[in-house]
């Protein structure tokens, strides 16, 4: 009967709590939400003073008595506060309505989590949604997520391989008949990647860059197969040897040069993952192919390489950063499925 009344006086929502960035889906309206991972608050009394892409803005820019955090790290939940102050938040401005009968902040939620994470990694994603409002949390693992999202028929009994590119955490999965036959979530994605073109720079031209530059050049000019025509940017950064400002032009070949060993470790995992497919399912994955999902399915050339490397045909799934999000959304949409995943109940 409660749950009945909540359904018309709140929006049930799927949610990809991502380590870079979090994204919302309204059921009956789509995404309404695309916002960064960010959260700033003051130190000492903890008041939240900045949340998504105003917060983000603030990182690597505060005084001594503001902090700005990412409350996720490498897909799991890394500051519990800071993570169910940022889930309230966006639970709050999606029921922010001028309609007749106002909203209640009760939703029913679906948040996708890395396959690999731990039951006590697991409890503190639904912890928090219940503590930012929630009536229901239903985890559902990211990858399955994408697929769904991706639109591909992952009920059927054929094997369907996704690679689902993060922020914090690469998921690399085998699905057939709607369960993951074969699993493996890395945690080298995004920042990684990030890290890695720091660290180039550092190296070469004993520049320090931030960790929103580095991003910047790696969505602007990140390439990581050969046959890419080269590119350039200017970055601007903290001289090592003087102390003082200074510019550089980096090239796209240069980039490819800094991702090389992060790109090659993704791609021994998805090696590594179809040899340990059973048979039959290798034949579906060489007839159908591999599925790349997520952000880093974006970056130049790394559907090329991937296909180069495995010798089997590779598709970029469409809008790949909302994949995981809108695959929340369609579970929402089916009662049948949303009940085979895992549910945390908040207080009536």
């Amino acid at each position: 009967m409660f749950d009945k009344l909540f359904r018309l006086l709140s929006y049930d929502i799927g949610i990809d709590l991502g380590t870079a960035n979090t994204l919302v889906y309204v059921l009956g309206k789509g995404i309404v939400i695309r916002e960064p991972s960010a959260v700033a608050r003051h130190k000492k009394t903890k008041e939240i003073l900045a949340i998504g892409a105003s917060a983000k803005k603030m990182v690597g820019r505060t005084p001594a008595s503001i902090e700005a955090v990412r409350p996720l790290k490498d897909g799991v939940i890394a500051d519990f506060d800071a993570a169910a102050a940022m889930l309230t938040y966006y639970i709050r401005r999606v029921h922010e309505s001028q309609a007749l009968i106002p909203k209640i902040p009760r939703p029913k939620i679906v948040i996708g989590i890395p396959s690999g994470v731990t039951e006590v990694e697991r409890r503190a994603v639904s912890d928090a949604a219940i503590a930012a409002g929630a009536r229901e949390a239903h985890l559902i693992e990211e990858p399955t997520a994408a697929a769904i999202g991706a639109g591909l028929p992952i009920e059927d009994p054929n094997g369907t391989f996704i690679v689902d590119i993060g922020g914090g955490t690469t998921e690399i999965a085998l699905i057939s008949l709607g369960g993951i036959v074969l699993c493996r979530s890395v945690r080298i994605a995004g920042d990684e990647m990030d890290e890695a073109i720091i660290n180039y720079v550092r190296l070469k031209y004993s520049l320090l860059l931030g960790q929103p530059t580095a991003e910047i050049v790696k969505m602007t000019i990140g390439t990581v197969y050969g046959n890419e025509k080269e590119t350039f940017f200017v970055v601007r950064g903290r001289d090592l040897e003087t102390g003082l400002p200074k510019s550089v032009k980096i090239s796209s070949y240069e980039i490819r040069e800094a991702l090389g060993p992060i790109i090659q470790e993704i791609v021994t995992n998805i090696q590594d993952t179809i040899e340990e497919s059973p048979p039959e399912l290798v034949s579906d994955i060489m007839e159908k192919g591999i599925y790349l999902a997520g952000g880093g399915a974006l970056i130049q050339g790394i559907d090329k390489l991937i296909e180069d490397r495995t010798k089997m045909p590779v598709h970029v799934a469409d809008d790949p950063l909302t994949c995981v999000v809108r695959g929340c959304g369609k579970r929402l949409e089916n009662d049948r499925l949303l009940k085979k995943i895992k549910v945390t109940k908040g207080l009536k």
